[in-house]
């Protein structure tokens, strides 16, 4: 079965989250905050399908043309993203993605243009070669790319030096990196220890209000106090162990301490007592958080001292 013929890759995935390290074995890159997507580029047509293959073509239409930069028909992966303020902003390419309005979209490709980075090598002339080792494969996308420009580049990559690589992102407030085993194969809709997340992420500490429980999902209200004292709400969280939410338990009900009140389904609020940490990418324009973590409870920290932080 013909890989570009049917169009329908699933991208190999991350397993697994870690902290930098250096390691021979292993190459490093740059995580760019967009949608991963797959690209099939024939001699006169460049087609983009997302993880659950949807064709991304009419939402992206600045990026329609780079077939022309590539020395034959290949299948890459990679991640599409749009910048503002000099970094990758994931809200202004998900806006993208889900907006239907011709006009809209081709204002928003005019103001701001997306981008296509290959991180990945997948098919090249009529052959697939994922079987063949990711450093190869590198190698490889760097020779099929004949030109590269504003709207379409290839993935550069530090070999053995993940630190370095990582310290850069927080210095310049980038989302992370990506650790890839250098001699890994492509595994297609796979979780694997090959590939390994570093993310720069920020962190906050946020008051309980209440908590939801679907099956057998934990999640948690969070609030925060303004400048003035009033509590406002900052978003939900999961990912709640047992033994934290058994705590959570004891803590006596209440209403809602959000003015005006907010309607959840099955929600139980609970006395603002407690205190958690929250890792997260980023503030949203509202001040909540974007792909939100549960770190830890904090028994050294008063509700009180939970304030809003000051944005500009």
């Amino acid at each position: 079965m013909d890989l570009f013929e049917t169009k329908k890759i699933s991208p190999m995935l991350i397993k697994d989250e870690v902290t930098a390290f250096d390691d021979p074995d292993y190459i490093y890159e740059l995580k760019f905050d967009g949608i991963r997507c797959i690209a099939y580029l024939d001699k006169d047509k460049t087609d983009f399908f997302n993880k659950r293959h949807m064709l991304l073509n009419m939402h992206f239409p600045e990026l329609l043309d780079i077939h022309k930069y590539v020395k034959g028909r290949c299948i890459l992966d990679g991640e599409m993203f749009v910048m503002r303020d000099g970094r990758p902003n994931f809200a202004d390419v998900q806006k993208r993605a889900l907006t239907s309005d011709k006009y809209k979209i081709e204002l928003q490709a005019k103001r701001y243009p997306a981008t296509f980075v290959a991180y990945d090598i997948l098919y090249y002339r009529g052959k697939s070669i994922v079987d063949l080792p990711l450093i190869e494969r590198k190698a490889k996308l760097e020779m099929v790319i004949k030109q590269e420009n504003d709207h379409f580049s290839y993935s550069r990559y530090s070999l053995g030096q993940g630190i370095q690589l990582y310290n850069l992102t927080e210095e310049q407030n980038l989302e992370g990196i990506i650790a890839k085993r250098a001699n890994s194969k492509y595994y297609q809709n796979k979780k694997t220890k090959d590939w390994l997340k570093i993310k720069n992420m920020l962190d906050d500490d946020y008051i309980i209000c209440g908590y939801m429980i679907k099956e057998y999902i934990r999640t948690l209200i969070l609030g925060q106090y303004s400048q003035s004292g009033k509590l406002n709400y900052k978003g939900k969280v999961m990912g709640i162990s047992k033994e934290v939410f058994n705590i959570i338990l004891t803590i006596p009900k209440a209403n809602c301490p959000f003015s005006p009140p907010l309607e959840f389904d099955n929600a139980n609020w609970i006395m603002p007592e407690l205190v958690c940490k929250v890792k997260f990418m980023e503030y949203t324009a509202s001040g909540g958080m974007r792909q939100p973590a549960f770190v830890s409870l904090r028994d050294d920290k008063l509700p009180q001292e939970c304030i809003e932080k000051t944005r500009h």
